[in-house]
């Protein structure tokens, strides 16, 4: 035994003598030992910058570094918090410290914040700066400059206070299965049990328990609506999803582009999804397929176990990133060695996963809640991407040319997990089971799609309508029936249908932040194709897409990437076919 520890201290060494671990860079502006327990404490940065007196072009780059490097300082602080409140939502000092920065930073950072802008914005010298290089970043300035009214500031605080109930509401979710209490994410995995009476059983526990908070969510999502409309209201706009058009910076497509995706979604995936579901439902020899059939593998499987506990988990995806690139790796070793990863599913632990990227040591930090599972897998090869993205970008001189808009984030993650599957072979001894979890991936990869349609188009009409809780559940039943499963019976389930949208963290926590997921999954189909094709050399250009950080229009980035930015109903139509030829050719070998 202290043989196997001394090996295992030895290789850890090994590791940490190979891999170069970063260190915070020096400050220029911001005091090295600051600590943010109060507003008083950040307050004369903000006046210091403000008061600043720019006398050359050369002063404004460095009043603009200045700048970022106090926003680099002040988003680390709050991901910590964030991160640390939601591993453990039971620790009420973890959500204080939030809550804290929610009520007592965040909203005096805002008014400093548009301040700052307008003296950018106006400054002499601004011309004289290099066009190219700052052209999409003063785009963002300028429109935030257009939306900000000190008015919405205590609205905003009382909103990202309410977002944070619904966390709280979720985390405590969980049911009893087999005499064992168990979190809603482990609970799901019995859905894929392959007794049909164990499923359903579980089923009916799990959508029993969401119900229990039904009318709690829907109060909850009826005042964050008022909040949100009245903070367009405000800002000069008809309603919300108008105002976060502009918030979100979306200056390359419109509320109309997305229209045509769903339209897109709804005519070319839907269909070959149904067939899918008829496949599966035949196979299973169902002439009653219920909403726990849909899980379950068709062929009489267990579900696909790739790997028990975080830390092997940890291990696998980074031989796997090692294999596809060895950079790739390094960035997931580097976060193993940092601690910048917690990835497994607990009691009190929020629900979800993400990468927070952290803007001042430029090593990101990985949360899920892992339970052993093929989606498990995905998650962190997805997450992952998000990683190797932060990495690729956090050499970028400003933290705003970092900070990435959605539609290119997500491409980097969702491509990651089709890159990815070359070397699961690192997850999975059995070839069947590896060919079983690639053809899954593919068939989630258009699956997702509907779902992520029917989430947007759902938001379009909640921020457009007037309507009660009531209203909203019949127009997702309506919605349902376009961009749902048409193969799955209903009947007996349909409170658990009409309230299927509750389980949608974005609605309550980042609004309209979801059909990124579906433009950057047709990008990513697009960067699998260009990999399949041209090899290293698909990989070099994702590589140099994700260095441009946003310093380039979208458009732009996923042209240097080698695709289009493109969700009309041909080219949605195009991507599937190659979906499908694939799927054929794993069938076949």
């Amino acid at each position: 035994k202290n043989q196997r520890k001394r090996k295992k201290q030895k290789q850890k060494k090994r590791m940490s003598n190979s891999i170069n671990i970063p260190t915070r860079p020096t400050r220029k502006f911001v005091p090295e030992d600051l600590i943010i327990d109060s507003w008083i404490k950040i307050e004369p940065l903000f006046e210091s910058l403000l008061n600043r007196e720019i006398l050359s072009a050369k002063n404004l780059e460095i009043w603009m570094l200045d700048r970022s490097e106090l926003e680099a300082v002040l988003e680390e602080d709050m991901a910590w918090r964030y991160i640390k409140m939601n591993i453990d939502t039971t620790d009420k000092k973890l959500g204080d410290r939030f809550t804290f920065w929610i009520k007592e930073i965040s909203p005096k950072m805002a008014p400093y914040s548009h301040q700052l802008n307008v003296k950018l914005v106006e400054n002499t010298f601004l011309n004289e700066l290099d066009s190219d290089k700052y052209k999409i970043y003063l785009r963002g300035v300028k429109k935030s400059i257009e939306i900000f009214r000190e008015d919405n500031i205590p609205l905003y605080t009382e909103m990202e206070t309410k977002q944070q109930e619904y966390g709280a509401i979720s985390a405590k979710m969980s049911i009893e299965v087999d005499g064992e209490t168990v979190t809603m994410q482990k609970a799901a995995q019995f859905l894929k049990d392959t007794n049909r009476e164990k499923r359903e059983e579980v089923y009916h526990k799990i959508s029993q328990r969401r119900l229990e908070d039904k009318e709690k969510l829907d109060v909850l999502f009826d005042e964050l609506i008022a909040l949100r409309q009245e903070i367009a209201k405000n800002a000069g706009y008809r309603n919300y999803r108008d105002y976060m058009f502009a918030a979100l910076g979306r200056f390359d497509y419109t509320a109309t582009d997305c229209y045509s995706f769903h339209t897109a979604i709804e005519q070319e995936i839907v269909p070959i999804i149904t067939s899918f579901e008829e496949k599966r439902k035949e196979k299973l020899g169902l002439e009653n397929y219920k909403a726990w059939d849909t899980l379950v593998d068709a062929n009489g499987k267990e579900s696909l176990k790739p790997f028990e506990g975080g830390d092997i988990l940890t291990d696998k995806s980074i031989e796997c990133f090692n294999r596809l690139r060895p950079y790739f790796g390094e960035c997931l070793s580097t976060m193993k060695e940092m601690k910048h990863l917690d990835l497994e599913s607990k009691n009190g632990k929020a629900p979800g996963g993400f990468m927070y990227p952290l803007y001042e040591i430029g090593v990101p930090f990985i949360y899920m809640n892992a339970v052993g599972s093929q989606r498990d897998v995905v998650t962190m090869v997805h997450e992952g991407g998000h990683a190797v993205h932060s990495f690729l970008s956090r050499d970028l001189s400003m933290t705003e040319f970092k900070s990435t808009p959605s539609e290119v984030a997500e491409l980097a993650s969702m491509s990651m997990e089709l890159l990815s599957m070359k070397h699961w072979d690192v997850f999975y001894d059995n070839k069947e089971d590896l060919k079983r979890a690639k053809r899954e991936q593919l068939e989630k990869a258009l699956e997702g799609l509907p779902w992520i349609a029917a989430i947007d188009k759902f938001q379009h009409w909640i921020y457009t309508t007037d309507h009660t809780a009531e209203q909203r559940r019949e127009q997702w039943m309506e919605i349902s029936s376009e961009l749902g499963n048409p193969v799955v019976n209903w009947q007996g389930q349909e409170d658990s249908l009409s309230n299927q949208w509750q389980k949608q963290l974005h609605l309550y926590e980042v609004p309209f932040y979801y059909i990124e997921y579906g433009m950057a999954q047709l990008g990513a189909i697009a960067m699998w194709r260009e990999y399949i094709l041209k090899g290293e050399v698909a990989l070099d250009n994702y590589t140099k897409a994700l260095k441009l950080g946003y310093t380039k229009s979208i458009g732009e980035i996923y042209e240097t990437a080698g695709i289009q930015f493109d969700f009309s109903v041909n080219y949605v139509k195009e991507l599937s076919e190659f979906i499908k030829t694939q799927l054929s050719e794993i069938d076949n070998n």
